[in-house]
């Protein structure tokens, strides 16, 4: 309940100062492909950022700065921290910030580095906690994953990854969206099994809403 308090408690401080300066609380979301809308028809106005825009209204303004392949391990093949959209995110000094990473952590080549996965997620948290515009930070549990591809499997996405994922929330007092129960039995939505449709992504863009309105998706 502490923790729940203080996260609104953020909130409502964030909008009082948008509000202030007659500005919308910036909402950047960090991300990989399936935060970038890979996959998803007409991905510049589906991907689940701009649905998410759309839902929160004008008092908001949500990017997306979700990149193909992205890893959150340093080591990975793809880490986010050396892409242009991490500086980038960095740059727009965000109110909120929802990091949604891990799904390509699960790839053979990167997990092979799992030692640094916690680490690696608290000092990104910090990175941004650290901002001078001092943003609200979730941290989303990953989708499930339909069939080993590329890698990408649900044995670790589900098994370690979003444990590893819960335990820094609770060290950080950090909330967390569950991403993986929103989506959980909806393999339609999938048809790659990796990547959500239009459809899912609508859904991934509620359970966001929803968490970010403070009515649920947090523990």
């Amino acid at each position: 309940m502490r923790r729940r308090s203080s996260v609104l408690g953020a909130i409502l401080a964030i909008a009082a100062c948008a509000a202030a300066a007659d500005q919308p609380i910036r909402v950047a979301c960090i991300g990989d492909s399936i935060t970038y809308g890979a996959g998803v028809a007409g991905r510049e106005t589906n991907c689940y950022p701009a649905v998410l825009g759309r839902l929160l209204g004008e008092k908001y303004e949500v990017r997306n700065f979700g990149v193909n392949g992205a890893t959150l391990l340093r080591k990975g093949d793809n880490p986010y921290w050396k892409l242009a959209a991490f500086t980038q995110a960095t740059e727009w000094q965000p109110n909120i910030v929802t990091i949604k990473l891990g799904t390509n952590d699960s790839k053979p080549q990167n997990w092979k580095h799992k030692a640094e996965f916690a680490d690696d997620l608290r000092a990104m948290v910090k990175h941004f906690a650290e901002l001078p515009s001092k943003p609200a930070i979730w941290l989303c549990l990953p989708v499930p994953v339909y069939a080993t591809k590329w890698g990408i499997n649900e044995a670790t996405v589900k098994g370690e990854i979003i444990p590893i994922i819960q335990k820094v929330a609770e060290e950080r007092k950090l909330r967390t969206i569950d991403l993986h129960a929103a989506l959980s039995g909806h393999a339609a939505m999938f048809p790659d099994k990796i990547h959500p449709n239009i459809q899912g992504a609508a859904r991934i863009a509620e359970a966001l809403a929803k968490a970010l309105a403070g009515k649920q998706g947090g523990d």
